[in-house]
């Protein structure tokens, strides 16, 4: 049975890719015009599989698709636009050296009319408000910016049913409340949304329903203002997993890190990091805000050493207070000190992850040195996988499971609980938690709580604002390179570090 009122019908989709399990066993779900619908699960549970098979990237092998009350068949992107379906990745997919017009127009067959075509996407933008330079080149844009070319891009093929991959990942609070006022316009036309995403506040704050996958199957619907984010992460997890991060009070607290006048240029000629100086003690965890972009990354490999720096200081103090300068210092040396970074790419498998090895040999790498003479000391690091297997629910088949076959999600728990289980004096976390589950992600976050608690200082970097201001003691704002405030963690607010985050600011706050 169909629901005649449906934009789209979902029937018994199923899809199995092969691997011990279905990515979406006997799936149904309804998707219904002026409304927003948030799709929530685990890694793993499905959710963008089974958008995918809507928007012609896979096929189903089983199942039903309804467009109303007509069944359809859908086997590629160009027949999803054709009926008026379009998905915004998370990772986009434009071309750098076009325009913002060009890229909107590019691959429609057919003769273009340039004048015509732009005409059609500015009434887009003003019916809905999108703010954009139709102009301006993919390369020089920010992320909120391409994420905007890419939906008016979808609208312009006719889009009437459109999918949101994960799209306020890397947008800061004022980008993010502008997408949601777009999405509101669009659903007030009459569009079908569709949002998937692990950030159960904006669920609340966007979705007029919710839509839960575990493991692969459909579990049930919420509607959104009828329920909260604890009964939603009981049904996406299966049992009752707390929503609090605790954050006690640092415990003797000592200078860890000196960062004195550091100045950083890219491979590309670009100044990224801007005469900083920052102070991190023991015992805390200090975050980093900011955009995508804005230095985090130099900065942190330029604690770790791999980082050329132009000038500056970078202070490593001992437990007997002994000052260690780091710039210039060898990886392994500054390595060896008890600096660690973990650092979540798009590629996951190029930090330090071997593919054709097992969990237990990777977990090796970070440990081969404390061997034996030519013996390398297997023992220890097959305890090692098994604990971070069990600890962080890593789905595998077993540690002797080649890393290359697991999911980028659990690639990214082995890859993060290594790091943590050096037990680090200095613990530099980038994007632990980029793509996880709720339920991964607070297994992480006490993880990290722990690390704190032994009188590790902690480096936080995180797209979550939220989580950001609930976890770090204090939290240093940085802005096109420079420390544009340092905020006191307990007492700074999302919207306050959001514009600190945007604009250029003299001076710091408290907490400094």
């Amino acid at each position: 049975m169909t629901d005649s009122n449906a934009a789209v019908s979902m029937r018994n989709i199923t899809k199995n890719f092969g691997k011990g399990g279905y990515a979406n066993d006997h799936v149904s779900l309804d998707i219904y015009k002026g409304e927003i619908l948030s799709l929530l699960g685990e890694n793993g549970s499905g959710k963008t599989t089974l958008m995918n098979m809507l928007s012609g990237i896979y096929y189903p092998d089983s199942g039903e698709i309804y467009i109303g009350s007509k069944q359809v068949s859908i086997n590629s992107p160009k027949d999803a636009y054709d009926l008026g379906i379009g998905m915004v990745h998370q990772h986009f997919k434009l071309v750098d050296v076009l325009s913002a017009a060009e890229n909107i127009v590019l691959g429609l067959s057919g003769k273009l009319d340039m004048k015509n075509a732009r005409e059609t996407i500015q009434k887009i933008c003003d019916r809905y408000g999108f703010d954009v330079d139709l102009d301006k080149k993919i390369y020089n844009m920010s992320v909120s910016e391409k994420q905007t070319v890419e939906i008016v891009k979808v609208l312009y093929r006719g889009a009437d049913i459109l999918i949101l991959d994960e799209p306020t990942a890397v947008l800061t609070p004022q980008e993010t409340k502008k997408l949601f006022e777009v999405m509101r316009n669009m659903k007030d036309d009459g569009k079908a949304l569709v949002i998937i995403t692990h950030k159960l506040d904006e669920v609340m704050e966007i979705s007029d329903r919710v839509a839960i996958l575990r493991r692969g199957e459909f579990i049930g619907t919420l509607i959104t203002k009828n329920t909260d984010p604890q009964e939603m992460t009981d049904m996406m997890v299966g049992h009752r997993v707390e929503l609090n991060i605790e954050r006690p009070e640092p415990l003797d607290p000592k200078p860890r890190l000196k960062i004195s006048g550091l100045n950083i240029t890219n491979e590309e000629g670009l100044q990224k990091i801007r005469d900083v100086d920052l102070s991190i003690n023991s015992g805390e965890i200090l975050g980093i805000a900011g955009i995508s972009g804005c230095g985090q990354k130099e900065l942190l490999e330029a604690i770790a050493g791999l980082q050329k720096v132009d000038s500056g200081s970078i202070i490593y103090i001992d437990d007997d207070g002994t000052e260690k300068e780091l710039v210039g210092m060898d990886p392994v040396k500054i390595k060896n000190l008890g600096v660690s970074l973990s650092f979540v790419p798009e590629d996951r498998l190029g930090m330090g992850l071997v593919g054709n090895m097992d969990l237990s040999d990777n977990m090796m790498l970070r440990s081969f040195r404390e061997g034996s003479g030519v013996f390398t000391d297997r023992k220890e690091p097959h305890k090692r996988a098994e604990k971070i297997v069990k600890q962080l629910h890593v789905d595998t088949p077993g540690i002797e499971t080649p890393v290359r076959r697991l999911s980028g999600g659990n690639i990214q728990k082995i890859l993060v609980g290594r790091e943590l289980y050096q037990r680090p004096k200095v613990l530099m976390t980038a994007y632990v938690v980029r793509g996880l589950d709720i339920n991964s992600s607070y297994t992480i976050y006490d993880l990290i709580v722990f690390q704190k608690l032994a009188g590790t200082a902690v480096i936080f970097v995180g797209e979550d604002l939220d989580v950001l201001l609930q976890i770090s003691d204090r939290v240093a704002v940085l802005c096109d390179g420079h420390i544009n405030g340092v905020l006191d963690g307990r007492k700074a607010t999302k919207s306050e570090v959001g514009l600190l985050m945007t604009s250029l600011k003299e001076g710091t706050r408290d907490g400094e």
